[in-house]
């Protein structure tokens, strides 16, 4: 008896058809009919009723089709452990490549909590990020402002303020904060909303809960030209998330904008995390309290 022959007779009984047993396993039918005819020689019995109308348990097939759920399921236990034990010394941990002044810190609490933990980055870009999680070729992965990852559990880690850049001159800089609403009649530069689909997204949504629809402002390239075009154009204003202290610019101020954040979260499959997420979860509550 094998646990492939388990699991083609589970997903003819679910299926209910040989045909579409073998679609939903992605294999040819062949396979799957000759394999349950392998299985039922091996246990004495017959499993299922074959007409050519339709395929139906017996009542041996119904019996034993809660026992070879059982075995499947803990299989699936046996490696999933298999995988925690295997991987307890490692983490394969997803950043982009501007990952911001926290991660140091975070890996530092992490190493003094797990001292034996080797954690190992990979640099790419979000989609392929969020993919490598769902994937298993990384065990989770930071990003940042996404708010919907299919197959995946988003656990926010921190927030940071976004920072608007204005022309050193202008009135609204007397304020150490900028209210979005301050802003509506002000040319807005935002990148295009294919280079960072997250955070495109938050400021736009920011913009309609505050009611304003601010006039676009000329093309946002990299943020060091666009902060030197900044400060010596006609006036208009662009946001972004602190990676670092900003640069500095002559003629350009920075103020915080009120209300609105960009959260980091931790993009991790949707199963009980093993020990190694547990730990940089636990880091992360060590360097922002008790709400992480």
């Amino acid at each position: 008896m094998e646990l492939r022959q388990l699991a083609y007779f589970v997903a003819v009984a679910d299926e209910g058809g040989f045909a579409r047993a073998a679609e939903a396993l992605h294999v040819g039918q062949p396979a799957v009919s000759q394999q349950l005819r392998r299985l039922e020689r091996e246990l004495g019995v017959v499993l299922f009723d074959r007409t050519t109308r339709r395929v139906r348990l017996t009542a041996e097939g119904d019996r034993l089709l809660p026992e070879a759920r059982a075995v499947l399921a803990a299989a699936e236990r046996t490696r999933r452990l298999a995988a925690e034990l295997a991987g307890a010394g490692s983490l394969r941990l997803g950043t982009s490549p501007a990952p911001g002044r926290r991660l140091p810190t975070l890996l530092a609490a992490l190493a003094e909590r797990a001292p034996e933990l080797r954690v190992r980055l990979s640099t790419v870009k979000l989609a392929d990020r969020l993919a490598s999680v769902r994937s298993g070729v990384l065990d989770a992965a930071l990003v940042r402002d996404v708010t919907d990852a299919p197959d995946l559990e988003l656990l926010a880690l921190w927030t940071e303020p976004v920072v608007v850049a204005l022309p050193a001159g202008h009135p609204l800089t007397a304020h150490e904060t900028v209210r979005l609403s301050h802003l509506g009649d002000l040319p807005v530069r935002l990148a295009d909303p294919r280079a960072n689909p997250p955070f495109h997204a938050l400021v736009t949504a920011a913009f309609r809960a505050a009611g304003i629809d601010p006039p676009a402002g000329p093309p946002f390239t990299s943020l060091r030209e666009t902060l030197a075009d900044l400060a010596h154009a006609a006036p208009s204003w662009t946001p972004f998330y602190e990676v670092g202290p900003p640069p500095p610019m002559p003629g350009v101020a920075y103020r915080r904008l009120g209300s609105l954040v960009s959260t980091t979260y931790l993009a991790v499959r949707a199963d009980p995390p093993p020990a190694a997420i547990r730990q940089l979860l636990a880091a992360a509550r060590d360097i922002e309290g008790p709400s992480v």
